[in-house]
């Protein structure tokens, strides 16, 4: 049993490869930017809904940005960015397609 089981995780540990195993980190660090400045304008559980439209819109390399703050309180440049990706067409309509109303920050 311990074999199958080995076998099933080592299978799904080779699925993932050190490419995406990055993009995930970069994509984690990023949204614990994100969140804190969109819950500063936007209460629960809107926040949250806000920042995956946000992090969905996002470029990798407005993410590889957003992720460079972690663990540091956001900046005008970092909410610049934020702003940015609220503004794109595709954003707001993953607002409004979630029921929301527009984010500011």
């Amino acid at each position: 049993m311990r074999a199958v089981a080995f076998m099933a995780l080592a299978g799904l540990l080779a699925a993932c490869s050190p490419a995406e195993i990055a993009t995930d980190v970069t994509r984690r660090a990023a949204r614990t930017v994100v969140l804190p400045v969109i819950t500063a304008t936007t209460p629960a559980p809107a926040n949250e809904l806000a920042t995956d439209c946000v992090m969905a819109n996002a470029t990798n390399a407005e993410l590889n940005d957003l992720a460079r703050d972690v663990g540091n309180r956001a900046g005008t440049l970092t909410e610049q960015n934020i702003r940015t990706i609220l503004a794109k067409p595709s954003t707001q309509a993953c607002i409004a397609g979630k029921g929301l109303a527009p984010v500011t920050v």
